[in-house]
């Protein structure tokens, strides 16, 4: 199995999918206890519902699990939220704080090195490629990176999660004018709410990618999965109603986005 599919397309925008793979290799499934293997943390359906959204997006989608490794955690091992509870590169908890490995089996450096350079390195190479080729195509980069979350969680935040949660690493990674797009969209959008910078400020590919001086603009949408999900435990169901309903929303944000590409160069 490769460890990301990709599809090409001509428009300015990326669309980038690190976390909705499910792939474990068994050697490495085997040793994830039961709450482990319920692989709660993933973004269950999300590259479901941005399908067809926009004309000529190219798509970059990690295949593999999170629990094998996070391809949206800085290579590094840093924290992204320092101070602040989170998962790490190769996570021994999931987002409720609970192990996800049988004992004794988590991985070691060495390991969590060998799963760098199988897994995360190669996802990010395949991105970086097609960031280039876009730019080369149109003088700018737009990477819109596609995440979800339980709305609730409170190992994490307090509270319900906004349903729309823009993050620019605090307007870092892009244009003024690309965030507060996406944000006015979602703002607007009846029954929705919305919040830039919040709990979730973007993950590494967005502060890593995200160079606006360069013209690559990169920017992180985190979805509460109340909005599209049935149901947020086991079986993770997508509700095509809520699903068409958030997705008519989406649709503006994105090509809203995109129609900003040549202001942007």
């Amino acid at each position: 199995m490769t460890v990301c599919d990709i599809e090409r397309g001509a428009s300015p925008l990326i669309l980038s999918f690190p976390h909705t793979g499910t792939h474990v290799p068994e050697a490495i499934w085997n040793r994830l206890n039961d709450n482990g293997k319920l692989l709660a943390d993933t973004d269950w359906h999300v590259h479901r519902l941005y399908a067809g959204l926009v004309e000529g997006a190219t798509t970059v989608r990690a295949t593999f699990h999170r629990s094998v490794i996070d391809a949206n955690r800085d290579p590094s091992g840093h924290s992204l939220y320092p101070g602040q509870n989170t998962t790490g590169l190769v996570p021994d908890a999931d987002f409720d704080g609970r192990a996800i490995w049988q004992e004794g089996q988590a991985p070691g450096e060495e390991e969590i090195a060998q799963r760098l350079a199988t897994f995360h390195q190669p996802y990010h190479a395949a991105l970086a490629a097609e960031i280039a080729r876009v730019k080369a195509l149109h003088g700018v980069a737009i990477v819109y990176d596609c995440h979800s979350i339980r709305s609730h969680v409170p190992f994490l935040f307090e509270g319900k999660l906004p349903d729309f949660n823009i993050g620019t690493d605090s307007g870092k990674t892009c244009a003024a004018l690309v965030e507060q797009t996406a944000l006015a969209i979602a703002t607007a959008a009846q029954g929705y709410d919305a919040v830039l910078n919040g709990r979730f400020k973007g993950g590494w590919s967005t502060r890593h990618y995200g160079r606006p001086a360069d013209h690559v603009h990169a920017i992180q949408m985190e979805l509460a999965q109340s909005t599209y999900l049935g149901s947020e435990v086991h079986p993770f169901d997508y509700d095509e109603e809520k699903a068409e309903k958030l997705r008519f929303h989406l649709r503006k944000i994105l090509n809203g986005i995109v129609g900003l590409a040549q202001d942007l160069i």
